[in-house]
């Protein structure tokens, strides 16, 4: 009797997960006209408008937003990944005198709220001429999520047999060599765990990108949708703005999609290796 209660709230809770993205699904198809007509809640009628998908990406600029979106989160899942293997695997099998100090720096930088430092970091920012600059974003979401990336990784590579260096070091290996060719594939599922989680979080990010880029043609997915939702109370061409909004949804459903048990197996040998 519990297990089928349980099983009949698991459904009820799905259903109402899934029925506002099946709505916004069903808007972005709509005509202008049955929005003006007051039937905003009603299926979309034939033919269906996808031709919504074409204006949101041409006419309203919504692809040099998600291009800038998807260069910025490239950028710094590398560089984020790089700083956050390298430092992770110096502190983890080459501890040294205040590293655990340092890590937990590292950690405790997670609990202070980003929100805290925005107005110093502006002027930060401001003084090195990164403001209204893809680059400077990029650099910006790179350092925010090195925390995290040191928190995961950490974890798997003390779990790593001492041996493996060993026998590299008799091979030849310099510590560059190890590092490249033998401890990062076999930490393949953190690092994909940490990329994932990272390019989600930098996919996103509203407010650095508000505050620190300015330039419409600059603007990230996030910002972009802000300012098209403010355009389209005047325009009312509601079906572009939703059209707008599952562009902007397809690459983390797709990541979710294709990536669920990497993520669910990397986040739970990382808490276990740990």
């Amino acid at each position: 009797m519990f297990k089928r209660m349980l099983r009949v709230s698991l459904w009820v809770w799905g259903l109402c997960v899934l029925y506002p993205l099946f709505w916004t699904v069903t808007t972005s198809l709509k005509s202008t006209g049955q929005f003006n007509l007051g039937h905003a809640w009603d299926l979309p009628r034939l033919p269906l408008q996808f031709v919504n998908f074409s204006d949101a990406w041409q006419k309203a600029h919504f692809g040099t937003y998600f291009l800038n979106s998807t260069a910025v989160v490239l950028s710094a899942v590398v560089l984020s990944l790089l700083l956050s293997a390298t430092t992770a695997f110096i502190m983890a099998r080459h501890p040294f005198r205040g590293s655990g100090l340092m890590f937990g720096l590292y950690i405790s930088t997670m609990m202070i709220p980003t929100i805290l430092g925005l107005v110093p970091l502006f002027f930060f920012m401001s003084s090195l001429h990164l403001t209204n600059s893809l680059t400077g974003l990029s650099l910006l979401y790179t350092i925010i999520q090195v925390p995290f990336g040191v928190f995961v990784l950490v974890g798997f590579f003390k779990a790593m047999p001492g041996e493996l260096e060993a026998a590299a070091a008799i091979d030849g290996c310099g510590i560059f060599g190890t590092f490249f060719k033998i401890m990062l594939p076999l930490a393949r599922s953190g690092l994909v765990t940490v990329a994932i989680m990272n390019a989600l979080a930098y996919w996103n990010e509203y407010l650095f990108a508000l505050v620190l880029v300015g330039s419409p043609e600059k603007y990230t997915v996030s910002i972009g949708l802000s300012f098209l939702q403010g355009e389209m109370q005047y325009s009312v061409e509601w079906g572009v703005l939703f059209a707008a909004l599952i562009i902007s949804v397809v690459p983390v459903f797709l990541l979710y999609v294709f990536f669920q048990r990497q993520i669910t197996a990397g986040l739970t040998a990382g808490a276990l290796k740990g």
